[in-house]
């Protein structure tokens, strides 16, 4: 945890916007979206393929292999990126989070429960480090994690084009 550079904080350590993104960007999920690009494709393939573990088995159900192998190919794939949405979803609602406590020119925080929350207005200098801090860390987070999701949107619609043609 860094401590804060301000001497009257009274906001918690771990409830600290900049101690909440460090934390953040070393967890083992959210650590993964600040991989470079090919190692971050990696990552999302290997979820990709696990998550073939479960759809596999329920394409084959409706598709057998044997009698519809492009339609259990395709169908498995749409399956299996369930999982991939559901691993983007988490990254995403994390980061925007972390992106919205650091942005924001007050900090909501709790001093010993969830019944007495208080709220603290940042100076000048820790907003603008967080700011600088929202463009040039996360805010790429965000638009990777964007661009994402639109090329599996792209991968749907390709995938949905591809079963009409069998």
């Amino acid at each position: 945890m860094i401590r804060s550079s301000v001497s009257n904080c009274p906001v918690p350590t771990d409830q600290q916007p900049l101690n909440e993104y460090e934390e953040l960007k070393t967890s083992w999920l959210f650590r993964d979206s600040t991989l470079d690009l090919r190692e971050y494709i990696t990552k999302i393939a290997w979820i990709w393929g696990l998550s073939w573990l479960v759809a596999a088995p329920v394409a084959a159900t409706s598709f057998p292999p044997h009698k519809y192998i492009a339609h259990f190919i395709l169908c498995g794939a749409a399956a299996a990126s369930v999982g991939v949405v559901l691993a983007l979803v988490r990254l995403y609602l994390g980061w925007f989070y972390v992106c919205d406590r650091l942005c924001s020119p007050t900090v909501f925080y709790e001093e010993s429960g969830w019944y007495d929350g208080q709220t603290w207005t940042k100076p000048e200098e820790i907003l603008n480090r967080d700011r600088l801090i929202v463009a040039y860390e996360i805010k790429p987070i965000l638009r990777r994690l964007q661009f994402t999701f639109a090329g599996l949107a792209g991968m749907y619609v390709i995938g949905t084009i591809v079963w009409h043609l069998f």
